[in-house]
């Protein structure tokens, strides 16, 4: 994508209106937050520190919309014990730029490496840094700078004291992560009827497997109906795609597909119902007519072989999403998953706990290409050097210059370019709409209090239908805050639009200066997902192999495995098609040819997957056999899509061939279905293989490069001889 097609699509995303959800319940409790720490504030101290007050009060209310699976009021809590911090220590050093820009560039850095635990505790560091910037001018002594900080605090603590008194659907995201899983297979039974091959995402599959991690304090108060319902997503959705197949389950034509029509359209009414019923905590009526269809009859069933034990296996299971959309998530009434007690729910660390799993997610990314420590690197360099700068302009308050850059900034090329877009926009706007109220009011602490709390209330309502529509809010925030403290509003409008375009340009600047493009990484994130369906596959057939638990955790750990490679692929994917920069050993032809073949290769795994044996089965020991040469091969591919060779499938021919000439096979569909990954296999070597002049070229480079190196160490300056 060239430059100017990306400035193009970076504009559109930045002023985009995202079609979601308002909820001006949360948005209105949030800002009653902002209202209470402020109007006390006012009445027995001062402007100053009702302004402390407000920003402690409105960061952290921000903090609790963010995507998150953690109690709100926790969020809450460890928003504004940041804020005081970062207020008081920053004051500490704020009286010369010898110490205070030190001070600034470490905690930046730090800020931006908490995107490694995840993206809402970037976010929320990012505010902090905000908070160390603008408050360090209004203390006037250490008593002063801890009692500011003491205020910041409070509006922490009463947001999570709101959250505490008034919760507003308690499990709420929890509860739309899981229905919105049934609703993702519901879709999935909806487009198999037509498209027997259509594609899953399992990003729903995987976000719900998020939200069900908690702590054991969290586990004693979950809702029961969030217990078992996403085990059941799981394993519907193979079995969905195995009825629908034509290569191994109902034919294509017939009396049969129309039978698996039927079945399909069924199981998804009854899993939207299931969803419906998660998602409000209500029964859910099933449409009439479900348990009829449901029934397979023993005589006059038209499925056969392996399609009608999917039908049997559907019906089976769609019969405990009816008892969940039956029950409405009543206590006692909904299926808890199979296990042990202490199996029952997925561990999340407490608070307390978290500190070393943070640790160790912030080491992992302590390395020169990673997209955390180039964002952390980006995020200190811009901090000080924009606060340096701004400090020089004949301008006062121009920490505004450094807040846009941090605010703005993100791990990636497009979201930091769109938002530095979207702020400018939301600024202008939001500072031309509150100065004017400010000078048709004229002076009035107590008005713009107000007006300040009517602010915050729309950014909340707006902050996820684009953020330049919050921003124009949260910019007028701000100038209601300053008239408050009695600030002119001429200087608001002028400083606040330039130094948050100088902020931006920054934030854009160093994005070009010290970039993390995800182009020149999609060869080794598609060579990771190669390698995990490989794992995954070979795990599923080591089930048939021998049908033991322990192969069946291995299968499941291996599925996990293989949808976090993917979900890295996708996201990197995504990126790349966004950045303006040429491509480096993928093309966007070969890139998304190869996503396509590998997709075939895991739904052909996950077919195979449905078919699963029990522990009684029969052993098919040629399954052992080509689960050796599928995982062998995979790795070795992997490898040579990494160093842009072309993969090779010797081993997988050779297992299959002999599969194919033994002389009992005993399994004829899981044998088909070998034969599908080959040919998925086959369309990723086509996808990613160089012409016979590009591996020419390639060989001649080869060739030269060695030739070089021996020539230079013959000449002791080769690598060989500084080395010794």
């Amino acid at each position: 994508m060239r430059w100017l097609r990306a400035f193009g699509e970076v504009v559109r995303s930045g002023l985009t209106i995202e079609e979601t959800r308002l909820e001006p319940l949360l948005a209105l409790r949030t800002a009653a937050g902002v209202a209470i720490v402020i109007g006390p504030a006012l009445w027995l101290a001062s402007p100053a520190y009702a302004a402390s007050a407000a920003l402690g009060a409105y960061s952290a209310g921000g903090a609790t919309f963010q995507r998150t699976w953690r109690p709100r009021k926790v969020i809450a809590l460890g928003a504004g014990a940041g804020l005081a911090l970062s207020t008081f220590v920053g004051y500490l050093a704020a009286g010369r730029l010898v110490t205070f820009l030190p001070l600034l560039a470490v905690w930046a850095f730090a800020a931006g490496m908490a995107w490694a635990v995840g993206s809402t505790a970037g976010i929320v560091a990012a505010t902090t840094v905000g908070s160390m910037l603008v408050t360090v001018t209004l203390p006037t002594s250490v008593g002063r700078a801890l009692e500011h900080a003491g205020i910041i605090a409070l509006g922490g603590v009463v947001q999570a004291v709101l959250i505490l008194l008034f919760p507003i659907r308690r499990w709420g995201a929890h509860r739309d992560a899981l229905a919105d899983t049934l609703a993702a297979v519901a879709d999935y039974a909806r487009r198999l009827r037509h498209d027997p091959t259509a594609p899953f995402d399992p990003e729903s599959l995987m976000t719900a497997r998020d939200a069900a991690a908690v702590t054991p304090s969290q586990a004693r108060t979950r809702p029961p109906v969030l217990h078992g319902p996403r085990g059941l997503a799981e394993r519907i959705r193979p079995v969905v795609a195995a009825l629908a197949d034509p290569d191994v389950g109902a034919p294509a034509e017939g009396p049969g597909r129309d039978r698996a029509r039927e079945l399909l359209d069924t199981a998804a009414d009854v899993l939207d119902a299931a969803a419906r019923s998660i998602r409000r905590g209500t029964p859910a009526e099933v449409p009439p007519g479900s348990a009829d269809v449901l029934r397979v009859d023993e005589e006059h069933e038209v499925l056969e072989g392996p399609a009608r034990q999917a039908a049997e296996r559907l019906v089976e299971l769609l019969g405990e999403a009816l008892e969940i959309a039956g029950s409405g998530g009543a206590r006692g009434k909904t299926p808890t998953p199979p296990g042990p007690a202490g199996t029952q729910f997925l561990m999340r660390p407490t608070m307390f706990r978290l500190l070393p799993v943070v640790i160790r997610a912030v080491r992992r990314q302590l390395r020169r290409d990673s997209p955390v420590f180039r964002h952390a690197v980006r995020l200190a360099a811009v901090a000080t050097l924009g606060y340096l700068i701004a400090s020089r302009l004949p301008l006062g308050h121009g920490y505004w210059a450094p807040i846009a850059s941090v605010m703005v900034m993100r791990p990636d090329f497009h979201r930091t370019y769109a938002r530095a877009v979207a702020r400018l926009a939301g600024t202008v706007a939001g500072v031309a709409l509150a100065t004017g109220m400010v000078r048709a009011l004229g002076p009035d602490a107590y008005v713009f209090g107000a007006l300040a709390v009517v602010s915050a209330g729309l950014s909340y309502t707006l902050i996820r239908t684009g953020y330049a529509y919050s921003q124009c809010f949260t910019a007028a925030y701000v100038v209601f805050l300053l008239g408050m403290g009695g600030q002119a509003w001429e200087q608001t409008v002028r400083e606040r639009v330039v130094l948050t375009l100088l902020g931006g340009a920054l934030a854009m600047l160093a994005y070009v200066v010290f970039p993390a493009w995800e182009t020149p990484k999609l060869a080794g994130r598609l060579a990771d997902w190669l390698a995990a369906n490989g794992r995954y596959a070979a795990a599923v057939l080591r089930s048939y192999a021998e049908p033991t638990r322990e192969h069946r955790a291995d299968m499941r750990r291996a599925l996990l495995a293989s949808r976090e490679a993917r979900a890295a692929w996708q996201e990197a994917y995504d990126r790349a098609r966004q950045e303006p920069v040429r491509p480096r050993g993928l093309t966007s032809r070969e890139a998304e040819e190869a996503q396509e073949a590998l997709k075939r290769f895991g739904r052909a795994a996950m077919l195979m997957e449905s078919h699963v044996p029990q522990g009684d089965s029969r052993f098919v020991p040629e399954a052992e056999r080509f689960a050796e040469a599928l995982e062998a091969d995979t790795a070795q591919a992997a490898v040579d899509v990494r160093e842009h060779r072309n993969p090779d499938w010797g081993r997988v021919d050779e297992a299959l061939n002999g599969w194919e000439d033994a002389a009992d096979n005993r399994s004829p569909v899981v044998r088909q279905e070998a034969e599908l990954q080959k040919r998925a296999l086959e369309d990723l070597a086509t996808a990613v293989s160089r012409t016979p002049l590009e591996r020419d070229v390639g060989s001649a480079r080869e060739e030269q490069q060695a030739r070089a190196a021996v020539a230079a160490e013959g000449d002791g300056s080769g690598p060989a001889h500084r080395g010794r």
